[in-house]
């Protein structure tokens, strides 16, 4: 079965079912490799995907869809921008304008998947996202609790203190 006309599905976590062409569906090298792995070409594969929620599967699917009609650009380091408009296509900017808890379920997904290219651009929007942020705001965002007490914190700033300096 040649690559273009053969379907795969995948199965998200929840079980719902997605017919994704196969082409596609390579991106992944997860499932390139699981596919690689299965000699019988005439059936449809069904491949489950238990650390990939639906809506995120459902992202990930449309992600590589648009990548297989425009790839996007290599992001370029070091970063010549803090703004993703200036660093890849309009189309890849505004897909990663989503929810910090999904943006962070794209790049699990992402990395899971083994797809480079969406690993690559979901970073990219955390690193937009953190960059010039207060320890405090990080540690909100990346659910992380405070172990120090304040007294404990200022003498580690003034132990660190030349970390700050330009």
């Amino acid at each position: 079965m040649d690559d273009e006309a053969a379907i795969v599905k995948l199965v998200s976590k929840e079980g719902e079912v997605y017919d994704v062409p196969l082409e596609v569906a390579k991106m992944s090298t997860l499932v390139a490799t699981t596919i690689d792995d299965d000699d019988d070409d005439d059936e449809v594969r069904e491949i489950p995907l238990p650390n990939v929620k639906d809506a995120v599967l459902s992202k990930v699917i449309e992600y590589c869809t648009h990548y297989n009609e425009e790839p996007m650009t290599a992001i370029q380091t070091p970063l010549k921008s803090s703004k993703i408009e200036d660093l890849v296509q309009p189309w890849y900017a505004d897909f990663v304008k989503v929810e910090q808890a999904l943006l962070f379920e794209l790049v699990t997904a992402a990395n899971f998947m083994d797809i480079k290219p969406l690993l690559d651009l979901t970073c990219l929007a955390v690193s937009v996202l953190i960059k010039g942020k207060p320890a405090s705001e990080l540690r909100a965002i990346f659910n992380i609790s405070n172990e120090f007490t304040p007294e404990e914190e200022a003498q580690v700033r003034e132990e660190n203190k030349w970390v700050d300096r330009p």
